[in-house]
């Protein structure tokens, strides 16, 4: 694989002192749905996690669920204790976490909000997140990128339906 330049989520990574691999896909600089990445790296489609930036109570959360599910805002809401949360809008993004749709990383973001890994991680060796830019994917342990992130394990996802 060609040289990867080093992303802040990769760099948060290495001053922790946990183990990576750094993974790039051809995106041409559009924001891919987490499916898509699936396909274009040839990995499952329950191992690509994407991060989603949710708002409610005056504040803001971060939720890193499967790129197959689909998350319950009721489930994170209790979560986060808070009433309701909402998705925040993408135009928001690159002020609120320095990061654009499509490249959010749960690491490395310009605050640390809380932060929540899906429990469906736990079944994995290792699961892929956004390394901080369209076209990179961050490999690791989930416990490690829940260390490194300050994430804390919970049940985000609605269970899954029929089949299909």
């Amino acid at each position: 694989m060609d040289k990867v330049e080093k992303s802040n989520a990769m760099r948060l990574m290495e001053k922790a002192g946990l183990p990576y691999e750094a993974v790039a896909y051809p995106s041409h600089g559009e924001a891919l749905d987490a499916g898509e990445v699936a396909r274009l790296l040839g990995v499952p489609p329950e191992s690509v996690f994407k991060t989603l930036v949710l708002s409610g109570a005056g504040r803001h959360f971060v939720c890193v669920i499967p790129g197959n599910r689909e998350l319950d805002l009721k489930k994170a809401a209790a979560h986060f204790k808070v009433k309701s949360l909402e998705m925040c809008p993408a135009a928001a993004l690159k002020e609120l976490t320095g990061y654009v749709r499509g490249g959010c990383s749960p690491l490395g973001m310009k605050k640390p909000f809380p932060t929540a890994l899906d429990e469906s991680a736990a079944e994995r060796p290792w699961i892929l997140v956004s390394g901080g830019r369209i076209g990179l994917q961050i490999k690791a342990r989930p416990e490690d990128l829940a260390q490194a992130a300050g994430m804390v394990t919970a049940r985000l996802t609605r269970e899954a339906g029929a089949a299909g």
